[in-house]
Parts: structure tokens; C-alpha cells; sequence
């Protein structure tokens, strides 16, 4: 029996997670605003919902997660990271956790599409 490569080689249209965990997000002057630290996935519909950005702190100490809307990002080939158009200080001001914490995704997921104006995510 022959096994086939785990890895996922990026397409046109498709990206393996692993490569999105830890990809930078920038905003539309093109300034650093945090990482994708996690990804929030529907379980039923196996869409992406939020990214979980970090940014801040020292050594992962101080550091809070904030959920972005999936749709507020779009990937940027030319800085091989993600661009939002928010400003650093919105995305500071925005719904966010710290990450020893657990996380209401139900209400939290709620404040977090009324902050970007988004719509509620669906299952």
C-alpha cells in the first residue's frame, strides 16, 4: 500500500490551514495589525467564520485575541499576507478575549458581526 503526502499544496483557490496560522494581517496602508492566531470553522458547514487575530504583548504574555470576520479579509499576494480595511486602533477597540479564557463564540460571535457590521454567521 503506497500512502499519499499529507501536505496541501496551495492552489489558485485553496490553502491549507497550517499555512494560514501565523500569516500576517495588514491593514489598508499596509501596517501590521496582528496574525491570524486560529481560525473559528462552522461544524456542520465546514466554512471559515472568524479569524482570531493576536497582536500585542510580550512573549505571548499580554497578548488578547481578537475574532475578525472571515469575509473582512482578503488574501494579498504582493505582501504574502492577509489586508482588512480597518485600522489597528478599530481592531483594538473591537470585540476581543484573552486567551486563557474560555469564549462564548454564541454571544461573542454576535458582538463581534454587530462591531464590523457584518452579517451573523450562519451554521
Amino acid at each position: 500500500m503506497t500512502h499519499q503526502d499529507p501536505n496541501i499544496n496551495e492552489t489558485f483557490d485553496l490553502v491549507a490551514s497550517d499555512m494560514v496560522i501565523g500569516t500576517n494581517v495588514y491593514d489598508a496602508e499596509g501596517n501590521s495589525v496582528g496574525e491570524v492566531e486560529k481560525l473559528a470553522l462552522g461544524k456542520r458547514s465546514g466554512k471559515v467564520a472568524y479569524a482570531v487575530l493576536s497582536f500585542g504583548g510580550f512573549l505571548g504574555i499580554g497578548t488578547d485575541y481578537y475574532p475578525v470576520p472571515w469575509e473582512t479579509l482578503t488574501y494579498d499576494e504582493s505582501v504574502q499576507g492577509f489586508r482588512v480595511n480597518l485600522t489597528k486602533e478599530q481592531i483594538e477597540g473591537a470585540p476581543r478575549y484573552n486567551p486563557n479564557d474560555d469564549y462564548d463564540w454564541y454571544e461573542g460571535g454576535r458582538t463581534v458581526d454587530d462591531y464590523y457590521g457584518t452579517r451573523p454567521y450562519t451554521l
